[in-house]
């Protein structure tokens, strides 16, 4: 695939300094996607996915506290606070209701919020939250990982940082969340990881987004958005098995549920064509319904 060109901006907002990455659509275009990534990543996490819609424009802020953002100094680190601060970037950037909106992971939560607050044309959720860690398989693991953090929280960052962003940490996840058998793909998600995750701006942000990203689900949101809506799951994912993605579908006014097979947490990395297609299918359907109305 051709590389396409990026443009980076820079917003001043709530008082965090924030970067935002625009990747621009090889003709012809298809239209627009704004994107939310998930909890302790990037705009990296989601360049596979981007890399493989090559018709679509696509927009990923380094959400506050995150990669190339600071914390903000207004509002907190949850998702009503980043669904504020997406709606002023939003306006800023003058996202109209032609555009699409993306969120994975906790990022699905933080969407599904916005999508509430303002207008977009569709709404694509990837590894949307089903559940609530806490009621999840990995409610021991998330009891063990939350009180990590807010120990760290208090510690200080000299102790605390080295800490978290400890090669020992990111590769157990790694190993725990990677569904693949491909040694080059267990690598890659590996290296991610190690690269990326940990790109937090302070110890606080990141207890902030952990509690919120284990606190409240898509589902909390989902009865009040009527928008057409797409769900791609993974059937090995701990967080969002396939009856509670079902149940969360139906509570959509109108959503679509594809639950992608040998994949867990991580479609965005283990099965990122597959996923670009999917987003790719949906989103021309919808123009094929609007052209023939």
């Amino acid at each position: 695939m051709r590389p396409r060109e990026q443009l980076i901006t820079t917003h001043q907002l709530y008082g965090a300094t924030v970067r935002v990455f625009t990747t621009v659509a090889e003709e012809p275009s298809r239209g627009v996607i704004f994107a939310v990534h998930g909890f302790r990543g990037d705009h990296h996490g989601l360049a596979r996915i981007v890399e493989h819609l090559q018709h679509y424009t696509v927009i990923v802020p380094d959400l506050p506290g995150f990669g190339a953002s600071t914390s903000m100094s207004e509002l907190e680190h949850g998702v009503e606070g980043y669904a504020q601060f997406l709606q002023a970037l939003g306006n800023e950037l003058r996202l109209d209701a032609k555009v699409h909106l993306l969120g994975h992971s906790f990022g699905s939560i933080v969407a599904a919020k916005l999508a509430t607050m303002r207008p977009f044309a569709s709404l694509l959720l990837l590894n949307p939250i089903s559940e609530l860690a806490l009621d999840s398989s990995q409610a021991l693991l998330a009891k063990i990982t939350s009180g990590y953090y807010e120990v760290c929280a208090k510690l200080p960052a000299a102790i605390a940082e080295p800490l978290l962003r400890s090669r020992l940490f990111s590769d157990a996840m790694s190993m725990v969340m990677t569904k693949s058998k491909d040694r080059q793909m267990r690598a890659y998600v590996r290296e991610q990881h190690r690269r990326y995750f940990g790109g937090f701006h302070s110890t606080s942000t990141l207890a902030e987004s952990y509690h919120a990203s284990i606190s409240s689900t898509v589902g909390h949101y989902s009865p009040a958005i009527s928008l057409p809506t797409l769900m791609i799951g993974g059937m090995q994912d701990e967080l969002g098995t396939e009856q509670t993605q079902e149940e969360l579908r139906s509570s959509f006014g109108q959503a679509r549920l594809v639950m992608l097979e040998r994949v867990g947490h991580l479609i965005h990395y283990e099965k990122a064509p597959e996923t670009a297609g999917e987003i790719d299918t949906f989103l021309r359907s919808l123009g094929n319904q609007r052209q023939a109305a």
